[in-house]
């Protein structure tokens, strides 16, 4: 049985774009030296998510184009490592930069740019450009071909988010993330690996980076298998605050005999009374109306 290794870097962010670069190359290495088919990095790396009690004007200037060297060298890396990262960034977007995830895969192919849809508007974030939708590539690994789809931190809020991706064929999930992983936030992907069928790993910035705890995870999205009688733990992997590279191994056969057989995901939903979550001119008692097309 060959296992999809994911590599989450749950590593504290350095000063400056090159320091960061520079860092994050050794990570990726060692992750590779570990074993890893994937290393995924916490939110917005190129500049450790430090976009509060700073004039917005100061880190927007940090934002990085899609095509800049920073982004360039984790192609040119995964291709040398034979290894697919998925790389975070603030990305430099017109006038309001986007809070983005680019996956290339093990022969340094840029396979998906996801900018976080659902941006923290309530926050600082309300700065930031959202992305426009959810996407889902074919990813060649070790392993074979896997379905990634990714959503990044304040997506894991909306049930949404994941539902679109399982409809869009996602497999394994990869979530950037940089707040506090407590009980309640880890039950949400524990919910969304849970109803989706699918695989979620999330990574996290460790204790040591202000408002964050570590806590990254992978959930397999398996809760039953014949020769059990109850249900099985769904995660794999649960880092504790401490810095490190945290890695656990994906069943991805088993993941797609679970999900051919099960009765959550897409097997008995009825799609066409949900119109209510589409309709934003219905507003809910007692509930911030807050949208945002």
């Amino acid at each position: 049985m060959k296992l999809l290794n994911i590599a989450l870097l749950q590593t504290a962010p350095c000063n400056t774009l090159e320091q960061n670069l520079e860092k994050g190359i050794r990570n990726c290495t060692r992750a590779k030296e570990m074993g890893a088919d994937i290393a995924l990095f916490p939110e917005m790396w190129s500049n450790g998510y430090r976009i509060y009690d700073r004039p917005v004007s100061e880190w927007k200037a940090e934002a990085v184009s899609a095509d800049s060297d920073f982004v360039k060298a984790f192609g040119s890396l995964a291709r040398t490592l034979h290894m697919a990262i998925g790389i975070t960034l603030l990305e430099k977007y017109g006038d309001a930069p986007r809070n983005s995830l680019i996956l290339f895969d093990r022969f340094g192919e840029r396979k998906m740019i996801y900018a976080k849809v659902h941006t923290c508007d309530f926050d600082v974030e309300r700065n930031l450009t959202p992305g426009e939708d959810f996407y889902v590539t074919a990813l060649d690994t070790a392993c074979g071909e896997i379905k990634v789809g990714a959503m990044i931190c304040y997506d894991r809020e909306f049930p949404e988010s994941a539902r679109i991706l399982m409809l869009k064929g996602a497999e394994l999930i990869l979530v950037p993330n940089a707040c506090p992983m407590e009980i309640n936030r880890l039950s949400q992907l524990r919910a969304r690996a849970y109803e989706n069928m699918t695989a979620i790993a999330t990574c996290n910035y460790p204790e040591a980076v202000p408002d964050c705890n570590g806590g990254s995870s992978i959930f397999d999205g398996v809760a039953y298998l014949p020769e059990l009688e109850h249900s099985r733990d769904t995660c794999i992997l649960q880092a504790d605050g401490k810095e490190g590279i945290y890695m656990a191994g994906l069943d991805v056969e088993q993941l797609r005999s679970y999900r051919e057989k099960e009765v959550h995901g897409n097997a008995y939903r009825h799609p066409g009374k949900y119109g209510l979550l589409v309709d934003t001119k219905i507003a809910a008692p007692f509930v911030r109306q807050d949208y945002r097309e």
